[in-house]
């Protein structure tokens, strides 16, 4: 029997206008741009602003904007999937919400929480509904927005994220392209270093945990690098060799967009120059599910069919893992 593998065949991408700069961060909490700069790579990022808008607002931009690209129906996908940390709300699931602004009928559609490896996470999830044959048009989807979890009186969170949307279609191949393999871990002993401390139901939401700031991002940030640098750099050299795959062999890194220092450290992990990786921190900072799809989004003209392509990414949980693409299209 031949054997299906499930193609990324479009990519799309959202960025709200607005747009916060480190400068005006010098405004908002004692920081620089000369500090920021330094020690993540970010340069400005752009937030979602306007009474009533959420994460499901810029993923259903870039969804339409995807099946027009595409020249897709709606109403001929069948699985939608939102990685995301921050939905709409707790429940229905974002990707419900998002697929009934796009129009989309037919699906069934949920949420991935992955943290900042949602994204790969998602693809992967969804490759096994095309290889199967569930399905053959699934779009998985990279959004948040972080701005809304983020305290703008703490300097050492307020300057790393932004918001942000990137869909993705998935078609079945039997080509010798599309995801290839992954390779996914979690460690739930990292909680303590990153998560939102209220909100669920271990601690409901009461007046004393909004007085307490306890609804917005808690990270301890050396140790949060300490994890990432060495997991998400190992993980990609891991993928490399269960697949003997060698620098030169690689066209493209696309990691997760989180600090230029844990990018550069995985890089030279897998021994390739800085013109072999994607990186668009400096204008967007970390957008958590939507970093990878942006960076796709970005370089798009610039893949070749068949190019091999490793997605890397780590996330609170802790998460991580890497994928390895040979890309299915020239643009």
């Amino acid at each position: 029997m031949t054997k299906l593998r499930a193609a990324i065949t479009g990519i799309q991408g959202y960025v709200p206008p607005d747009i916060l700069t480190n400068k005006d961060l010098e405004n908002m909490v004692e920081t620089s741009d000369e500090w920021i700069l330094t020690r993540t790579g970010i340069r400005e990022r752009h937030i979602l602003k306007g009474e009533g808008l959420g994460t499901s607002d810029m993923a259903a931009r870039a969804v339409k904007l995807l099946l027009e690209k595409t020249g897709t129906s709606p109403d001929e996908i069948g699985l939608v999937i939102c990685a995301t940390v921050t939905p709409d709300m707790m429940f229905p699931a974002t990707a419900n919400i998002i697929s009934d602004k796009a129009g989309i009928k037919n699906a069934f559609s949920f949420d991935m929480n992955a943290a900042c490896s949602g994204l790969i996470y998602s693809l992967v999830t969804a490759s096994k509904f095309i290889e199967t044959g569930t399905y053959k048009k699934v779009i998985v989807i990279g959004a948040d927005k972080m701005s809304s979890i983020v305290d703008y009186t703490n300097r050492e969170t307020c300057v790393l994220f932004g918001d942000a949307a990137g869909a993705m279609l998935l078609e079945p191949t039997t080509e010798e392209i599309g995801i290839m393999d992954s390779i996914l871990f979690s460690d739930g002993s990292g909680t303590p270093h990153l998560h939102m401390k209220a909100g669920g139901s271990v601690k409901p939401s009461s007046i004393e945990t909004v007085t307490a700031k306890e609804h917005f991002i808690y990270q301890e940030g050396q140790a949060v690098f300490k994890f990432a640098v060495t997991k998400m750099a190992d993980v990609s050299a891991e993928i490399m060799a269960k697949n003997h795959l060698h620098a030169k062999d690689i066209a493209w890194l696309v990691p997760h967009q989180a600090n230029l220092r844990i990018i550069e450290a995985t890089a030279r992990r897998m021994g390739l120059s800085r013109d072999k990786v994607m990186i668009n921190i400096e204008r967007y900072g970390n957008t958590t599910g939507g970093t990878i799809p942006l960076c796709l989004w970005e370089w798009e003209k610039k893949m070749k069919k068949g190019d091999n392509i490793i997605l890397a990414a780590f996330g609170g949980g802790f998460t991580w893992g890497s994928i390895w693409v040979k890309w299915a299209y020239d643009s």
